[in-house]
C-alpha cells in the first residue's frame, strides 16, 4: 500500500526517522480523537499547534466500484457538480434560476431520451438542441463560477480540491484555524443542497476530459485496457471516469438520485488537523452536520471475481513508444498477503538498487523505466502490476522475460536479511513522511478509516510487515506469479511486432 523512493534521504535522517516510528505509532494511538454523530457521521480530529491552520478532509466512501451500468462515470461527474454551488452559493438569484435550471433539466432530459432510441425525428432532436443552447444561455446570467473557491481563497484557504478514485471521493482544503466554521458552513451546505447547474455542459467537459487522459495518452490506455482484460467481473474493470457510452448516457436524474443516496453521513469521514481544540471542533461539526438526514449506507459490491486459470494476453496497437504492463490478482488489505506485496514492491522497483532497476535498467539495459504498484482500488481484492517501457533497440519481449525471470528469482531464492530490512525501512519513511504534514496526516487517517474501516491499520501496519520473513516472501511470490494468474498487455506502433 505505501510506496516510497528513498532518493538523496541522508543515513543520519534514515535511523532517526526508522527509530522513532515506534514511538510516532504510540502518540498516534494516543492523539486521535474520534466521534461517531447519530446520523452515521465520523470525526477525526488530532490536536497540532505548531502553526494556526487545520487540514479538513471530508471522505465519502463511495467511488466508481459503487456504480452499476446504468450509472457509470456518475462519482466522477458528481466531483464535478459538486463544485458548482448550491441554493445559497454560485447563483445571483435562486429563485430565478430555479424556474431555467428546470426547463432545462426538462429539455435536456427528453433530449436524452430520443438520443437513446434506436429511430428518433432528426428534426426534433435538432429543435430540442436549439432550445437547450437557449436555455443555457440564458441560464449564465445568474451563474456564479467558483464562488467556494473564491471565498476560500479570500479566507486564506489553500489547498481547495476533490478527487474520485474507484474507492472514495475525497474534498479538500488547508485554512487558517479561526475559519473551521466558514469551512463546516460551505460542506455540510454542498453535502445537503448541492444545486446541479451547467449539467450538460459539464458532462461535455467530462467527455473531453476522457479524449484527453485515457484516449489520447499511451500509458493511461495501457492502463485501462489491462484493468478492463484482467477482471471480467468485478467493477474494478471500469475507468473511474467511465466509458464514453457511459458518460454520454448520464442523465442528470441518476446523477442527483445517486448523491442523495450516497453522499450523506453514514458514508462520510471528517478528518481534521491542526490548531484545533476537539471538544469545540467536534460541537462545531455536530451542529452543521448532525442534523443531516443519514442517507443510505453504501453496500457491498456483489461482483465477486472468479479465479483466473489461464494467462490472458492482450496486444494494442497506438501511436506512441512501445511499453507493456503484466499484473497478477491478489488478496487486498488488511490481509497479511497484502503487507508482504509492499515490501516485494519495494524490493523490485524501488529506487536504483531494486532487483528489476538493476536488472533491465542498470545491468541489461533492456528498459528506460520500470515501475510497480498496487491497483486499481483497495476496498476489494485488487491487482500488483508492473510496467515497463523498452529502451531501443530492445524488444517488449526481452523486456517481459526479464522481468519473468526476477519474479522466478524471488519465488526461488530467499531474499537477504539485508535487502529485507532496506525494504522494511523504506515503507517506514515514507509513512513518516506522509504523517508529517497536517494535510498528509488527514488525508491518511481519512484514506484508511475509509478504506480499511479503522484508521489504526496506521499504527499495526510497521508491527506486522515487521514479522514478515524471507521466506514468506519467497512463499508469497511463488503463490501470486504464476502464469495462469498473469494477465500481460503490450502497446505497440501498428508497424511493430509485439
Amino acid at each position: 500500500m505505501f510506496r516510497f523512493v528513498l532518493g538523496r534521504l541522508s543515513v543520519a535522517l534514515l535511523l532517526i526517522l526508522v527509530l522513532s516510528f515506534p514511538a510516532s505509532a504510540g502518540t498516534l494511538t494516543e492523539k486521535v480523537r474520534e466521534h461517531t454523530y447519530p446520523n452515521g457521521l465520523k470525526l477525526l480530529m488530532v490536536e497540532r499547534h505548531d502553526s494556526p491552520t487545520v487540514a479538513a478532509y471530508l471522505a465519502i466512501r463511495v467511488g466508481a466500484v459503487d456504480e452499476t451500468s446504468r450509472n457509470r462515470g456518475c462519482a466522477h461527474l458528481l466531483e464535478h457538480m459538486m463544485f458548482k454551488g448550491s441554493g445559497t452559493l454560485g447563483t445571483t438569484d435562486y429563485q430565478r434560476e430555479k424556474t431555467i435550471l428546470d426547463a432545462i433539466e426538462r429539455t435536456g432530459g427528453r433530449l436524452d431520451a430520443l438520443r437513446d432510441r434506436r429511430k428518433s425525428d432528426p428534426k426534433e432532436m435538432a429543435a430540442l438542441a436549439a432550445a437547450l443552447k437557449r436555455l443555457q444561455k440564458e441560464h449564465k446570467k445568474y451563474v456564479v463560477k467558483d464562488e467556494a473557491a473564491r471565498i476560500y481563497a479570500e479566507n486564506g484557504g489553500i489547498g481547495f480540491n476533490a478527487s474520485t478514485s474507484e474507492d472514495l471521493t475525497t474534498f479538500t482544503v488547508s485554512l487558517p484555524a479561526n475559519k473551521l466554521e466558514l469551512w463546516a458552513a460551505i460542506e455540510s451546505d454542498r453535502m445537503q443542497n448541492a444545486v446541479f447547474r451547467e449539467f450538460y455542459t459539464e458532462r461535455d467537459v467530462v467527455k473531453e476530459e476522457r479524449r484527453r487522459s485515457a484516449e489520447s495518452s499511451p500509458a493511461s490506455f495501457l492502463y485501462e485496457n489491462l484493468l478492463a482484460a484482467a477482471f471480467t467481473v468485478h467493477p474494478y474493470r471500469h475507468p473511474v471516469i467511465g466509458w464514453m457510452s457511459d458518460i454520454s448516457h448520464l442523465t442528470l436524474a441518476e446523477t442527483r438520485a445517486f448523491y442523495k443516496r450516497y453522499y450523506a453521513p453514514v458514508n462520510t469521514v471528517i478528518t481534521l488537523v491542526g490548531d484545533i481544540d476537539p471538544a469545540r471542533a467536534e460541537a462545531l461539526v455536530g451542529r452543521y452536520f448532525g442534523g443531516i438526514p443519514a442517507g443510505t449506507p453504501a453496500p457491498p459490491v456483489p461482483e465477486v471475481e472468479p479465479p483466473q486459470r489461464g494467462e490472458k494476453v492482450v496486444h494494442l496497437r497506438f501511436e506512441a513508444e512501445p511499453r507493456l504492463a503484466v499484473a497478477f490478482h491478489k488478496p487486498t488489505l488488511p490481509g497479511r498477503t497484502d503487507y508482504v506485496m509492499d515490501l516485494i514492491d519495494q524490493i523490485l522497483t524501488a529506487g536504483r538498487t531494486s532487483r528489476l532497476y538493476r536488472a533491465l535498467v542498470l545491468k541489461k539495459q533492456l528498459a528506460s523505466s520500470v515501475s510497480s504498484y498496487g491497483a486499481p482500488g483497495s476496498r476489494y481484492p485488487n491487482l500488483f502490476i508492473i510496467t515497463a517501457t523498452p529502451r531501443h533497440p530492445h524488444t517488449l519481449d526481452e523486456v517481459r522475460r526479464a522481468i519473468e525471470e526476477e519474479l522466478r528469482r524471488l519465488a526461488e531464492q530467499q531474499v537477504s536479511r539485508v535487502a529485507l530490512a532496506a525494504a522494511r525501512n523504506r515503507l517506514r519513511v515514507d509513512l513518516l513522511r506522509r504523517l508529517q504534514s497536517n494535510a498528509g496526516l488527514a488525508a491518511t487517517l481519512s484514506y484508511y478509516q475509509a478504506v480499511a474501516g479503522d484508521w489504526r491499520y496506521l499504527v499495526t501496519y510497521d508491527r506486522i510487515v515487521a514479522g514478515i520473513t524471507p521466506e514468506e516472501i519467497m512463499k508469497t511470490a511463488r503463490r501470486i506469479f504464476t502464469p495462469e494468474n498473469r494477465t500481460l498487455v503490450t502497446l505497440t506502433r501498428g508497424e511493430e511486432s509485439p
